[in-house]
């Protein structure tokens, strides 16, 4: 954790209970696709993005505790959970325009974006789209800032993923699978941590359809060499707006390091490590993911976005230069990958 000149004292806030209801999914059409949603509570607007192949349903058990102090608004981004799975755009940028969507159709202007895993890159992609429009960003295990990913998604990513995908639900295959599961949490391995999470995930895939969303969602930010995208070339751009990293420390997705190396890249930024996590740390820890996220946007003024500062940045920064504050082996892997 590094001190912030732009944290200031705690707000007085009014408490509220959340109704049962107000948990419950929504729906609204954007560009003639049913987007799902969750929205309960009252306040400065949160949104919470979830990774791939997840849904909403991730933070369904912290949603009544910050929609206490919050708007909590939590999609099904496009080709998850209960939102339609088109043959469409998945990319991280296409995301964020559905985010940007969503919010507008919902009559909500600026918002705190926090972003898991892919969410994690498609928030980051969003303050850089829509500076104007993001008070903080809260980044939790988040994708896009090395190249290094799970080999389980690697392989995925290759011809054949539909049969993989298949197989996993064949009968047998599940006890199979939980048996080495049960295994690798006995050898207290890092990826014996976040297995029973990632097996959900597969049981969020039941049909064709889902697992061809899934698919193309992958293979738009990782392929067999690992992340294709990155957002190390742009880091200097969150000068001036409040950003909190959240880690596991046992992460076996997107390794810790690569928490350590975006806090350095983003000027100002807070790191904290959920020790003993792994790629879920809200899961985890949930009382404490909570406590961090009402803490930090209490005592964080939004951002304060202009055009000229935008401006000066881009002047001033970029890669390679003191600004953008990247090691030259990041940046040499960062330009192998897309930088939209």
């Amino acid at each position: 954790m590094v001190d912030d000149p732009r944290r200031r004292p705690v707000r007085a806030v009014r408490l509220r209970s959340v109704a049962d209801g107000e948990l419950e999914l929504r729906y609204c059409v954007v560009h003639g696709y049913r987007r799902a949603f969750r929205m309960a509570g009252e306040g400065p607007p949160l949104v919470l993005i979830h990774g791939i192949g997840d849904s909403s349903a991730t933070w369904a058990e912290l949603i009544p505790d910050l929609a206490r102090t919050h708007t909590v608004i939590a999609p099904d981004l496009l080709g998850h959970g209960n939102s339609d799975k088109p043959r469409a755009d998945y990319s991280v940028a296409a995301y964020a325009n559905g985010v940007r969507d969503l919010l507008t159709t919902l009559g909500i202007e600026s918002a705190t974006l926090v972003g898991h895993s892919l969410g994690g890159g498609v928030a980051m992609q969003f303050a850089y789209q829509f500076p104007e429009r993001t008070e903080r960003l809260i980044l939790v295990s988040a994708g896009g800032v090395g190249q290094e990913v799970n080999s389980v998604l690697r392989l995925v990513s290759l011809p054949g993923a539909h049969l993989v995908l298949s197989s996993l639900r064949l009968p047998g295959m599940r006890f199979q699978v939980g048996l080495a599961v049960r295994l690798m949490k006995l050898l207290d391995t890092d990826l014996g941590q976040d297995a029973p999470d990632l097996l959900n995930l597969v049981d969020a895939l039941p049909d064709e359809t889902s697992r061809n969303a899934f698919i193309r969602t992958l293979r738009a930010v990782v392929d067999w060499r690992g992340q294709v995208v990155t957002m190390l070339d742009r880091c200097y751009l969150t000068e001036g707006m409040p950003t909190m990293l959240l880690w596991g420390d046992r992460d076996s997705v997107v390794p810790v390091r690569h928490a350590f190396g975006a806090h350095e890249a983003m000027p100002g930024s807070r790191l904290e490590i959920f020790e003993g996590a792994g790629h879920f740390p809200f899961h985890s820890d949930p009382a404490r993911f909570v406590a961090l996220v009402e803490e930090f946007t209490a005592t964080t003024a939004p951002a304060d976005w202009s055009r000229e500062h935008w401006r000066e940045l881009l002047r001033e920064g970029g890669p390679g230069s003191t600004g953008a504050r990247v090691g030259e082996r990041e940046l040499r892997e960062a330009s192998e990958r897309s930088a939209t």
